[in-house]
């Protein structure tokens, strides 16, 4: 009995030291009422977290977010936070793809009565892989109408992921290019386990080509200086030979 209790001490102090910390988001202002929330997850084999940007829109009815906080506990802390800093509720979620750190706190956000969106093809990949799913999915590009802010939804084809879209604020010409779009910090490609390389730049091309006139555009990771810059960057990544 004595080397089971041992073997079951040691197994939790693996568990233990094998959790990684969750850190506390960043809200950072973009411009009136708009904000980028910086969470941050640990992408495989790394021990390092590294930031991921959700998109929030503060409207006279309640909050709008593009992508969740990369998991449950980070989507907490944002509605926590948003309710503190503006006494308002998060009401509308929708997901760009369907990987972890744009739907993983769904559950979250629906129970405290949030509606939320993805496309079909998103709901369908991440139904396959076990990850949180949206109450709501649209077949093709939609227009929103949320507290009287316009969000239209664009699906230029495939890159870092088949199901990739951005989302198009035209009221303060802000493009969420997410994950399809590198930042200028970025010098590789990132995660390709999901991506369509080959089909990668033309949706980049659709994208600039589409949204020539943004002012803000906020990739997946790290930062967002540089505008539309960022789509020509991610181009040179994207047909980088690495």
């Amino acid at each position: 009995m004595r080397y089971c209790i041992m073997i079951i001490s040691l197994l939790f102090s693996a568990a233990a030291l094998a959790q990684k910390p969750v850190k506390n988001i960043e809200l950072k202002q973009l411009a009136k009422n708009y904000y980028v929330c910086v969470s941050y997850g640990y992408p495989p084999d790394s021990d390092e977290p590294y930031p991921a940007n959700s998109l929030v829109v503060v409207t006279d009815k309640g909050i709008i977010l593009v992508n969740t906080p990369w998991g449950e506990e980070q989507t907490q802390q944002l509605v926590d936070t948003v309710k503190s800093r503006f006494n308002k509720k998060i009401i509308f979620c929708v997901a760009t793809h369907f990987h972890d750190d744009c739907v993983a706190g769904f559950n979250v956000l629906k129970k405290q009565g949030a509606k939320t969106y993805s496309s079909k093809q998103t709901y369908a990949l991440a139904k396959k892989e076990n990850n949180e799913l949206p109450q709501y999915t649209f077949a093709r590009d939609t227009t929103f109408n949320i507290g009287g802010e316009i969000l239209k939804t664009y699906y230029p084809g495939a890159g870092h992921t088949r199901d990739n879209i951005v989302v198009w604020l035209p009221q303060a010409h802000v493009l969420f290019g997410g994950c399809l779009v590198k930042s200028l910090e970025a010098d590789t490609k990132g995660f390709t386990g999901d991506a369509d390389l080959k089909h990668w730049p033309r949706a980049i091309k659709n994208v600039a080509y589409k949204f020539a006139g943004a002012q803000y555009v906020i990739p997946g990771h790290l930062g967002w200086q540089g505008g539309t810059k960022q789509l020509r960057h991610t181009l040179k990544v994207v047909n980088a030979p690495n």
